[in-house]
């Protein structure tokens, strides 16, 4: 099995499910240059910090310039960065195929989106994470979940998880594990859910901590409520159900299909319907036992998958 070499384009290099499919393809013999774009775009807890689009300009002339280095392919990591790779594919002396992978943001309330769909629909493949996503595509595609590092989240002790955070306290904690400045996260409405909620329960927001840490937060909850507007994931479901940390989600993603068979677990859409479950599971105070679920997939499976296409990919573009 000869290595395949990966120049990868990507805006977010330090997320986790990035990081992960990083591990899952050197794990396949896939060598990979990550090329990030300049500049940052990270939520804070009350503000956004964007790029602008003096950050895309100077990309451009840095992906052609690498692209011209050794390459198998080119893979576009988010819609945004899909027409650079196909401006590095249409040099003369590269001319790579490309494979886009869709994170979910890419057509939903996103100014590029018309300009995102033209230039996937001029990739050789495309990959998804999740069903839910696909149904958004309109071509066809691969759907390649990304997995959970289950020996990282794992189940701890809440007085040990707690102790580790700082959350020094008996209350129950409700769990919202995003930056309230991210409009699509919808945190007003998670407010509104646990300030209805009867009792002493708190709804405590975490982001921009280590990744090492994210477990312990997981683990200190009670509950983990999420309110999207729209999501193709999120893999902090998959995160809090590999720890049986009980979740509260609306009907988004492939929320409903990891939760399906999770006990103490629900789906709602409702502001009422939410704060309901949510008051059941805390109500409860067990654990979610959706670990199991979740063990079956891991990074080699998603390096296999991803080879595979990879290799699909090669062997059309030496047919043409």
């Amino acid at each position: 099995m000869r290595t395949i070499r990966v120049l990868s384009l990507t805006t977010t290099d330090w997320r986790s499910f990035y990081q992960s499919q990083l591990a899952a393809l050197g794990a396949a013999d896939v060598e990979v240059t990550t090329l990030p774009v300049p500049g940052e775009h990270r939520a804070r807890d009350d503000d956004v910090e964007q790029r602008t689009p003096i950050d895309y300009a100077r990309y451009l002339p840095q992906v052609l310039r690498e692209a011209g280095d050794d390459y198998d392919l080119v893979h576009a990591n988010y819609g945004l960065t899909c027409p650079f790779a196909v401006a590095a594919s249409s040099l003369p002396r590269t001319e790579l195929p490309v494979v886009c992978t869709l994170w979910g943001g890419e057509y939903r309330d996103n100014p590029y989106a018309s300009l995102i769909e033209r230039f996937a629909a001029r990739a050789d493949e495309v990959v998804v994470p999740s069903n839910a996503m696909a149904g958004r595509v309109d071509r066809s595609c691969h759907v390649v979940p990304f997995p959970v590092d289950t020996e990282q989240f794992r189940p701890i002790p809440r007085a040990e998880a707690r102790e580790r955070v700082g959350w020094t306290t008996d209350e129950r904690i409700v769990l919202f594990p995003y930056a309230p400045s991210r409009e699509e996260k919808n945190y007003p409405l998670a407010k509104r859910v646990v300030d209805g909620l009867e009792g002493d329960v708190s709804l405590r927001t975490v982001a921009n901590e280590p990744y090492a840490d994210v477990p312990y937060y997981l683990n200190a909850a009670d509950a983990v409520l999420l309110t999207s507007r729209f999501e193709s994931g999120p893999m902090t479901i998959k995160e809090a159900v590999a720890c049986n940390t009980p979740v509260v989600s609306r009907d988004v993603g492939f929320a409903r299909e990891v939760l399906a068979d999770v006990s103490n677990a629900a789906i709602a859409d409702d502001e009422e319907t939410l704060r309901e479950r949510l008051a059941a599971v805390l109500e409860t105070g067990e654990p979610a036992d959706g670990r199991p679920q979740i063990t079956g997939y891991g990074t080699d499976e998603m390096g296999a998958r991803l080879r595979a296409i990879y290799e699909r990919c090669l062997e059309q573009t030496m047919r043409v």
